[in-house]
């Protein structure tokens, strides 16, 4: 059985939500992503992060850290999304953006399916394959990724993505990515390398926009 969702839970949402600056309202549909993240991992195994408190600051309120860096974009695809991270708690946050969450997994992509179904997030999509095998070349105005490879690794999946004139890659990092950054493809240059402060995280959190040139 998956642990309670229970009072104590959605304060410690709303208080990081509130820290972050975004309506605590946004604290039902989250938890419903939640509820059902915990039920589906009992048995499809979709995250190694089993306590449901370790999943709010982990998944949850980590996902969101980014949402003032994502807010204004009309275009979002997630790449190598897993369960629906961070596509789906900022599709839930900013719902005039339509996030396309990529993932090849067939379990994930059947559990996202499900959470979009439920959560009826009209500005969700899930396209189940490869991120190279995506055929939408230009289409949207930034990638994202949370720790799915090195940021050249990246752009060599997905580089065909974003659109050619400003698109961007959105890549969530732990600590300082010097060496990765160094190693950039042509074509391609660091806009900002900003650090997050994400409520409960006790550890370094950055978001490195890389924008095409």
């Amino acid at each position: 059985m998956s642990p309670p969702i229970d009072d104590a839970l959605r304060t410690e949402l709303e208080t990081g939500l509130r820290t972050l600056g975004l309506s605590t309202d946004l604290a039902t549909p989250l938890l419903a992503y939640l509820a059902l993240l915990l039920r589906w991992n009992n048995t499809y195994n979709l995250t190694a992060v089993r306590d449901p408190r370790e999943m709010v600051v982990r998944h949850l309120l980590d996902s969101l850290a980014m949402a003032p860096h994502v807010e204004g974009l009309a275009t979002l695809a997630d790449l190598g999304t897993g369960p629906g991270l961070p596509g789906i708690p900022l599709a839930i946050a900013l719902p005039g953006l339509h996030v396309t969450l990529v993932e090849s997994n067939g379990k994930k992509a059947r559990f996202m399916r499900e959470a979009i179904r439920q959560l009826k997030l009209s500005n969700a999509e899930v396209a189940e394959s490869r991120i190279e095998a995506v055929d939408r070349p230009g289409a949207f105005d930034a990638i994202t990724a949370r720790a799915l490879a090195t940021l050249p690794d990246i752009l060599a999946f997905g580089g065909h993505l974003p659109k050619v004139d400003g698109g961007r890659l959105l890549a969530m990092k732990g600590v300082d990515p010097v060496e990765e950054i160094a190693a950039l493809p042509p074509g391609w240059r660091v806009e900002s390398n900003t650090p997050l402060d994400v409520p409960g995280l006790d550890a370094e959190r950055r978001l490195v926009v890389v924008v095409r040139t």
